[in-house]
């Protein structure tokens, strides 16, 4: 059985959504080192609609990407869970029409799956129970607004298996999910 690992920018206090916090760069060369790590250890990425056709907009134009994750993310399987999507355009992709099919592919044989961004699709695996590993790299900021990681009343019992800090202020926790015990 393959892990699904969300793996969210993210800040002190809990906000995932993208602003004037966040820059792909702003952790420095010690955190792009880290999402390079990850990046090898994962041949499946995915995400919901909204972030694939945001993704499939941006990425694939940028040749001259000194990070890697352009190369990554035009190679790498992608997984779209939407109902609406009919021609992903971005190969190698395949569209997922429910959390059913989510649950398949963590059965299939391969190495871990990534979810980066997403919010919606992140709050429905959370709420499925579908989350094995949560992988936060946490920027030093505040923005006191926004949607948050975790939902009102998803109670998460969760085991520190990993922290990092870097110069740039940015640390990485990594948490696994104890296994149905997500409640109590």
């Amino acid at each position: 059985m393959r892990d699904l690992i969300v793996t969210q920018n993210i800040t002190v206090d809990g906000v995932i959504e993208a602003g004037d916090w966040f820059g792909p760069a702003d952790g420095g060369p010690e955190v792009l080192e880290a999402l390079r790590e990850q990046m090898a250890g994962a041949d499946a990425f995915l995400t919901g609609r909204v972030t694939f056709e945001q993704m499939r907009g941006f990425w694939p134009a940028q040749t001259d990407d000194p990070t890697g994750v352009s190369a990554y993310l035009n190679q790498v399987q992608k997984y779209v869970v939407s109902s609406t999507l009919q021609d992903p355009g971005w190969e190698p992709t395949t569209i997922l029409r429910g959390l059913d099919e989510v649950r398949q592919l963590k059965q299939t044989a391969g190495e871990d799956i990534v979810c980066t961004g997403s919010i919606d699709l992140t709050h429905q695996l959370i709420e499925a129970d579908l989350v094995d590993e949560y992988r936060l790299f946490i920027y030093p900021s505040v923005v006191a607004t926004g949607q948050r990681l975790f939902p009102d009343g998803s109670a998460q019992r969760l085991t520190l298996t990993g922290s990092t800090s870097f110069p740039s202020g940015v640390a990485l926790l990594t948490y696994r999910r104890r296994a149905h015990d997500a409640t109590s």
